[in-house]
């Protein structure tokens, strides 16, 4: 009787854990090296360093996960303007830098939230442009995106900041190729 009741309750959180992953988990693949090295894309294509582009894993923005916090890599739906401006639209993968409020500004490839320098171990030296954009403030419900390779990524700094609504999913893991298994 026991033993009936445990194999049941295993099927049942076996079955709940199954729809849990496909209802929440998003599975993306990284096609240009705009996040480059953080998330690799596959040569020869131009900036891409792996031999395999990355496969990721993201659990959708729904509650409760609908916190997001600067640093954090996400997928988001691009507004029109990243269309219009880069040639590109639908799914990308960014990193959060500023938030509702703030004022972001970049000189010569430096990024500064509300005056101050900001901190991102994730930019390669290298892979900083030279670039410089003026102060805007961030709207409220809206998030400005950057790929960690900003010398060859079209985001925010182009076509504006992104509305809350457009996050779709919060980047966890990398799960191919094998040598990549986690997230970095």
């Amino acid at each position: 009787m026991i033993r009936t009741i445990l194999v049941v309750l295993l099927l049942v959180v076996g079955v709940f854990a199954v729809v849990a992953f496909f209802v929440l988990v998003k599975l993306y693949r990284i096609p240009s090296s705009a996040m480059e090295p953080t998330l690799r894309c596959a040569k020869p294509a131009l900036g891409c360093t792996g031999a395999h582009s990355d496969r990721i894993a993201a659990i959708r923005i729904e509650w409760p996960f609908d916190h997001v916090h600067r640093g954090e890599v996400v997928a988001f739906e691009t507004p029109p303007a990243a269309r219009e401006k880069c040639g590109v639209g639908g799914t990308f993968v960014k990193r959060i830098v500023g938030l509702p409020g703030e004022t972001f500004e970049e000189r010569r490839g430096v990024v500064y939230i509300d005056g101050e320098r900001l901190s991102e171990p994730y930019v390669d030296r290298d892979r900083r442009d030279e670039a410089s954009y003026p102060p805007r403030t961030i709207p409220p419900d809206r998030y400005f995106l950057l790929g960690d390779n900003r010398a060859q990524s079209c985001d925010s700094r182009v076509w504006g900041s992104v509305p809350k609504s457009n996050l779709t999913a919060h980047v966890f893991a990398i799960y191919w190729p094998p040598s990549r298994l986690g997230f970095r």
